[in-house]
């Protein structure tokens, strides 16, 4: 870091570093934080508009906290960046969401700081309120903060904490930074309702009473002391905090290092539940970010003096392009069809129809659970719903999956996207469960595609079933199979053999199979495309069986209890005896990588496949000549 271009920040290696400092100092010190934080997601790329919103709330809470000894707890993480570079992190931030680098997001064993894993929304003020219990009963005088923007607060989550939070009166405070966003633009009522908070009177009002704020308190006494209408000015925005028995302090600038520095002061003092609600502008500070949010959320390495420049080449189609295509096809065929999705319609590929088909897609917000339940309400009105979902999102809503649409039998398809190994997102994201957690449900029928027209096919096939089905894909590119434009099913249950071989017979799910055939040729192996998790190729199974002498299987998910345990259970069932090994994802969460190099250390590439399985079956073969020779 050159002394020259950051005089404060290169000597600022931890927050006491910080807060050595005069506080006059502070807007200087916020400025070369967000200057340092272009330049480095510029170098490496990575979660950006984010970070460069949340550069003053950053500064002041470390200023005015005793971090680490106080708690702060970030709500999901795309954020974190400023505070990474703030306590301890900063020459190592160019690293983040690479190989042995730093996590994408905040991390217990990572630093000392980071008070609370995350990755997901909305789990900030639960976390805290754990937190700021503990401390109480441990008679600890350390502060307790939560941090958690307006799009967290569209989750249920949020609220179940909020509710308690007001009921059990635990001394924390939650600060709201309201930036109008989430990773698209937010939606439903408590948008609405901060949107229209904030404009006209009532924000005027507001600005003007909450400078009272930065004054030497105690505000309590200040806002008995208003009068009747000035305080119905001040406390009218937060009145369902208030009711909720959380009391309610801003709007305040939240770009204002000076004012929030004196407002955290202030809080400080106070003890109960507090929220104090900031107003920032995501991507403040780098004009194409401000501008568009949404592209600048997470970024590649680019010129900031250019900015992120699309590829002249023409991009390849990935499984998400895939799935867009095929839903607005099929919208175009039937009326019934309807989308949904939790807050994640750029991310899933419902950008188009949600354009072409307005009245059909329904945005939830980050309400995984409803997202589910209300897709159960449509399917039992004979609507077609399809709920296009994160694999690692639709954990979040496994009761609703059972409860209110399995245990029904109800026509919603699931289009599961970010399935398997997603790479510099790590584990927070990686889709490494969900054959597991699936196919243990009854009603369930699952098929897992091994190229992007495999992926065509088997959404129209899950569209034309009257159960629930679920297409589980991974991130990114595939094969680069060409897509048939056609509706053409594919008949339940049935696996494919791509290739015919010898001995060794390896059964591969999903995206795994390409790979599989790779090892398969050099192994003169037999190698079948299974498609389906459930219901499964039981005859194809027990004829790999009778003709071969080892079964291999093969997926991108946990090795316990996934694919391969389905189908040592159909050998199990079927009193069949033939050496099986399952490869998969390990007992253990994979750190960040490229997907290319998570792959490798799951021992799931071409090359791994082959030398397990070469190791496997030499093993059986000198355990067998041990026996012949004893014998």
């Amino acid at each position: 870091m050159p002394d020259k271009k950051y005089p404060l920040l290169a000597g600022i290696d931890y927050p006491a570093d910080l807060r050595a400092l005069d506080e006059q100092q502070l807007p200087a010190v916020a400025n070369e934080l967000r200057a340092y934080l272009l330049d480095s997601v510029a170098a490496s790329g990575g979660h950006f508009a984010a970070g460069l919103g949340a550069i003053e709330i950053t500064t002041a809470l470390h200023y005015v906290f005793n971090t680490p000894h106080d708690r702060i707890v970030w709500d999901v993480g795309h954020q974190c960046y400023p505070h990474k570079i703030l306590t301890g992190r900063k020459k190592q931030i160019t690293t983040i969401r690479t190989k042995d680098g730093l996590a994408p997001f905040p991390a217990r064993s990572e630093s000392e700081y980071d008070h609370f894993g995350v990755g997901h929304s909305s789990t900030s003020i639960s976390a805290a309120l754990g937190m700021a219990i503990a401390s109480d009963r441990q008679g600890d005088e350390r502060n307790v903060i939560a941090v958690i923007g307006d799009g967290g607060l569209t989750a249920g989550l949020a609220y179940e904490a909020l509710n308690h939070l007001g009921d059990c009166k635990a001394n924390l405070l939650v600060i709201l930074n309201d930036n109008e966003m989430s990773i698209s633009p937010n939606v439903g009522a408590m948008t609405n309702y901060l949107t229209r908070m904030l404009s006209g009177k009532v924000f005027s009002t507001v600005r003007e009473g909450s400078k009272k704020l930065l004054e030497p308190i105690p505000p309590i006494h200040e806002l008995a002391r208003r009068t009747e209408e000035h305080v119905k000015g001040m406390l009218a925005p937060g009145t369902l905090f208030e009711e909720m028995g959380v009391n309610y302090f801003g709007p305040i600038d939240g770009h204002d290092v000076s004012g929030l520095v004196k407002t955290l002061r202030n809080l400080k003092r106070l003890k109960g539940p507090r929220l104090l609600h900031i107003i920032t502008r995501k991507g403040k500070g780098y004009k194409k970010a401000e501008s568009d949010p949404v592209g600048y959320h997470a970024v590649p390495a680019f010129d900031p003096d250019v900015g992120v420049v699309k590829s002249n080449k023409k991009p390849k189609v990935t499984y998400t392009n895939v799935f867009s295509d095929w839903i607005c096809d099929i919208a175009k065929l039937d009326e019934r069809v309807m989308a949904i999705t939790p807050a994640m319609r750029e991310g899933s590929g419902l950008v188009e129809f949600s354009k072409r088909f307005p009245e059909r897609y329904f945005d939830v917000a980050i309400a995984e659970q409803h997202a589910v339940t209300l897709a159960a309400g449509m399917a039992c009105e004979k609507l077609k719903p399809v709920v296009a979902i994160y694999s690692t999102f639709l954990q979040r809503a496994y009761d609703q999956l059972i409860h209110d649409v399995t245990i029904q039998n109800l026509s919603v398809v699931f289009a599961i996207d970010r399935a398997g190994l997603v790479g510099a997102d790590g584990q927070t994201h990686a889709g490494s469960f969900d054959l597991t957690y699936l196919r243990c449900i009854p009603n369930m029928l699952i098929m897992v595609p091994a190229d992007e027209n495999e992926t065509r096919r088997m959404l129209y096939t899950a569209y034309l079933q009257d159960c629930p089905a679920a297409v589980r894909y991974p991130r990114g590119t595939g094969p680069g199979a060409p897509v048939n434009p056609n509706m053409i099913e594919i008949p339940l249950g049935t696996a494919k053999i791509l290739r015919e071989g010898n001995s060794i017979a390896i059964l591969a799910f999903g995206s795994p199979v390409y790979d599989a055939l790779k090892a398969g040729e050099q192994l003169d192996a037999t190698v079948v495309n299974m498609r389906f998790v459930k219901p499964l190729d039981e005859n194809m199974i027990k004829e790999m069986a009778a003709n071969h002498d080892y079964i291999i299987t093969v997926e991108d998910n946990a090795v316990m209890g996934g694919a391969g345990s389905a189908v040592n259970e159909v050998l199990a069932k079927n009193e069949i005896k033939v050496c099986t090994k399952n490869l998969g994802l390990p007992d253990r969460f994979l750190d960040h990588a490229t997907r290319e190099e998570q792959l490798s250390i799951a021992d799931l590439d071409s090359n791994a496949i082959l030398k397990s399985i070469q190791s496997f079956t030499n093993k059986k073969i000198l355990s067998q000549r041990k026996s012949e020779a004893v014998s």
